[in-house]
């Protein structure tokens, strides 16, 4: 989406940049400019290029495996020293809804009780009884 705008008698080309969508007044210096200049722009500019390249040509493909495996070899220990550096976080509790109810038992007060709903049919037979906390909001 590129316009043109004329200032002292130069044209000045506008476009909007693909990643943040803003729009800019193109840098003379670069042609067809499809991104501006903030950081988190360019990262995006440098990623697409990356990606068309590994698309597109093979021999940078082979290239690139090439260095990264000549920089593992060169840095044995990196994989060692970074897992002493940044230890696994702790695992997950083992059930989900444990965790919740641990968590909100620091916002309860005393005065809550469990009690369970038995729901009884009309012929007087208990079905699917379910367990539940009464939280008064306030204290009579």
């Amino acid at each position: 989406m590129a316009t043109n705008d004329v200032r002292d008698g130069k044209t000045m080309k506008s476009f909007r940049c693909k990643h943040c969508h803003n729009p800019l007044q193109a840098d003379p210096r670069v042609k067809d400019q499809q991104f501006c200049s903030a950081d988190d722009c360019q990262a995006a500019r440098k990623k697409a290029w990356l990606r068309e390249k590994m698309a597109t040509d093979p021999d940078y493909v082979e290239t690139h495996r090439l260095a990264q495996k000549k920089w593992q070899e060169n840095h044995p220990d990196y994989w060692r020293s970074y897992r002493k550096k940044h230890p696994k976080p702790p695992p997950a509790a083992s059930d989900p809804q444990d965790a919740k109810i641990d968590a909100i038992r620091t916002y309860l007060n005393d005065s809550s009780i469990i009690c369970d709903l038995v729901p009884i049919s009309p012929d007087g037979v208990k079905i699917d009884a379910i367990q539940v906390k009464i939280i008064p909001f306030s204290r009579l």
